[in-house]
């Protein structure tokens, strides 16, 4: 029997394409990867975003009605019931700031912390580069978020020209930064939840919940400077008041800006982000066996 020769061996075996190693480095955005895979980030996007309100009557319309609705319930009772201040702002402007901010940051981190469980039967029958899907539920959102600007921007302008003492001032020159500032934040804690929710799915619940709690703890309904001095602390706490307050002061010119604060908010993302990553990354490489 003739003994079969190492170069012959080598011929026999066969020759991929491409090949699909574990990620090497918990902290590896694999910016290129995505890249190659930008057309299904795009498909993704647009599942998203269709999917909102596909099977609606009103449809897209939606994106309008509800901040609407939910800016009109907080200014009838915080506004007109409990008179809570606005610092001299129209209560409809304040509130509607308020919730296109916080709806953008909300959104990002609810749909993102269900990543993994959400998309189990896809992601164990094709490989694409997990981090898509997370991705294009920020950019979807982020539309959202530009329909919502584009409402707050109309009865802005509606009350600028009806003499209301609006001062927008340079700060505003930093909506760009608070926008990622939002969606980062967002995507960061939504990787991190959704990579622990693989074992524990009442995290799932919990974020619900906490979601909607945290919102009180962020100055949408109450600006900062109405919060006495001995409960501030607990809001400047909430990574998200840097955002808020500086959102606001950006158009109104009232209430309260601060670089520490907002350096902070920068500070909380950089680490959440980070650390959303490398939760991710491992748990991408053995989650389907828990899933």
């Amino acid at each position: 029997m003739m003994r079969q020769s190492m170069a012959d061996m080598n011929a026999d075996k066969p020759v991929y394409a491409h090949s699909i190693t574990p990620q090497r480095s918990l902290l590896d955005l694999r910016l290129a990867e995505i890249w190659q895979y930008r057309d299904l980030l795009l498909l993704f996007v647009r599942r998203d975003f269709v999917a909102k309100y596909k099977q609606t009557i009103l449809g897209p319309i939606w994106f309008f009605i509800q901040p609407i609705f939910q800016t009109a319930v907080l200014a009838i009772v915080f506004g007109g019931m409990a008179n809570l201040s606005t610092d001299g702002v129209p209560p409809i402007l304040f509130y509607l700031a308020g919730i296109t901010a916080w709806n953008y940051f909300s959104n990002c981190l609810r749909t993102t912390s269900n990543t993994f469980t959400a998309n189990a039967s896809l992601f164990g029958k094709v490989y694409f580069p997990r981090a898509v899907t997370p991705l294009s539920i920020v950019i979807s959102n982020l539309i959202q978020f530009g329909i919502g600007l584009l409402l707050f921007l109309l009865i802005y302008a509606f009350y600028a020209s009806d003499g209301s003492p609006l001062q927008p001032n340079r700060v505003l020159l930093l909506l760009p930064l608070l926008i990622v500032i939002m969606g980062a934040m967002g995507l960061g804690l939504g990787m991190l939840v959704s990579a622990m929710t693989t074992r524990y799915r009442d995290l799932q619940y919990l974020v619900e919940f906490g979601v909607q709690l945290l919102m009180y703890a962020t100055p949408v309904i109450i600006p900062l400077s109405a919060i006495p001095e001995k409960y501030r602390l607990l809001m400047l706490i909430n990574p998200m008041t840097g955002v808020i307050e500086t959102f606001k002061y950006g158009f109104f010119g009232t209430g309260t800006f601060s670089w520490g604060s907002l350096g902070y908010s920068i500070g909380f993302t950089v680490i959440s982000f980070l650390l959303g990553l490398m939760v991710f990354n491992r748990t991408e490489k053995n989650f389907m066996d828990v899933v």
